[in-house]
């Protein structure tokens, strides 16, 4: 018994390239840690339950819901979000095609998909090489999807690659 003191060690997380510390409870979901310990708010928040999406980052590159990811799970791992994507140049070729293809509408959902797609595109052959299969857990209640998988296919295209 620690004598009712409430300590929580503090820990050092990397996030968008940055070494971050976070001196929350180590149960803290990723998703609290990111927007309410970093102000990095275009991780969303939706249902809390891993079923939407809206809170996607990239754990070591892989699109996970962070909303049931402890942040002491997230130590010695890489994590990125949308505003760390937003820095690479070549990002900006699917913010391009996202909104030529109308795979943006309300945009609440775009940041996961946004992420998960990004994933999908650094390494095509995740989900069996299907962007379908890769935004499963990405729920979008506007663009029935289409937009958002054309973009998608699009920027691969661009890149020469062959599915």
């Amino acid at each position: 018994m620690n004598g009712g003191l409430n300590h929580n060690p503090s820990m050092t997380l990397t996030i968008n390239g940055e070494d971050v510390t976070w001196n929350g409870e180590a149960t803290a979901s990723l998703a609290d840690v990111i927007r309410e310990g970093q102000g990095l708010t275009g991780t969303k928040i939706g249902c809390r339950t891993g079923e939407c999406g809206a809170c996607t980052v990239l754990l070591d590159g892989q699109p996970v819901v962070s909303c049931l990811v402890p942040a002491a799970s997230a130590q010695g791992q890489t994590i990125e979000t949308i505003e760390g994507l937003a820095r690479h140049a070549e990002f900006r070729e699917l913010e391009q095609a996202m909104q030529e293809y109308g795979g943006v509408q309300c945009g609440f959902c775009t940041p996961g998909v946004m992420m998960t797609t990004w994933a999908w595109l650094q390494n095509p052959a995740l989900f069996g090489g299907d962007i379908g299969a890769a935004l499963k857990n990405n729920l979008c209640r506007c663009t029935g999807y289409r937009g958002i998988i054309e973009a998608a296919e699009h920027v691969l295209a661009s890149k020469g690659a062959v599915r």
